[in-house]
């Protein structure tokens, strides 16, 4: 039962830090909004995996490394902060280009899959940008952790908080994807891309300055 109560406390720990809103939100409610549910999703689903290659990174120590070789740590937050500022800049340059909204079925349009991995990779880099959530996943692990944990354990857990990672997103992508939600989108695109690339470049910026601090 310790066990049980363990990994809940774990999950819940983490699934509040999951709706929190952040870069990962921004960019899934970006792409529904912007290309339907079909691109959120696969968006989601690399938010998943990078949530739990994070898990995977806790467990084995990363934290552990990041403090013994600081120069590490720098340059992933360097490269994280580069990237969402990066990204910010690009949503920001396309706020006046007008969107064609594609509709067409992924049954007859052979460019799905190839949009499908685009956004998959665009989900995992996203998620994996900012390296401070390895630190947290480690900080939960460590404070809620049972005492000798088994394989069985720790691999239920990497799979459950990638679940709720993407889960969550999926929420958010097929709330966001709907048709209301799209047209708001449309009537607003300018001043809605601008709003959601500035605050993506301020996250990236602020990344990069709190770069040298613990």
């Amino acid at each position: 039962m310790a066990h049980e109560s363990a990994l809940l406390a774990m999950l819940l720990a983490l699934g509040v830090g999951a709706v929190s809103p952040g870069p990962s939100f921004m960019m899934v409610a970006r792409t529904a909004t912007r290309e339907g549910r079909r691109p959120a999703c696969w968006v989601a689903l690399g938010m998943g995996l990078g949530a739990m290659l994070f898990a995977l990174a806790a467990l084995l120590g990363l934290q552990a490394v990041l403090k013994a070789v600081p120069a590490v740590y720098l340059g992933f937050k360097l490269l994280g902060g580069a990237y969402l500022l990066y990204l910010g800049g690009q949503i920001w340059r396309g706020a006046r280009q007008p969107l064609a909204l594609d509709e067409t079925s992924a049954a007859i349009n052979p460019d799905a899959p190839r949009r499908d991995g685009r956004a998959f990779g665009l989900g995992l880099l996203t998620q994996v940008s900012n390296p401070k959530t390895a630190v947290v996943y480690t900080s939960v692990f460590a404070a809620l952790m049972p005492a000798q944990p088994s394989l069985g354990f720790l691999a239920a857990l990497v799979v459950l908080v990638g679940c709720i990672e993407a889960g969550w997103y999926l929420v958010v992508a097929r709330a966001l994807s709907a048709p209301a939600a799209r047209q708001a989108y449309l009537r607003s695109k300018g001043w809605v891309d601008r709003l959601a690339g500035g605050l993506m470049g301020c996250l990236g910026l602020r990344l990069l300055a709190t770069a040298t601090e613990p």
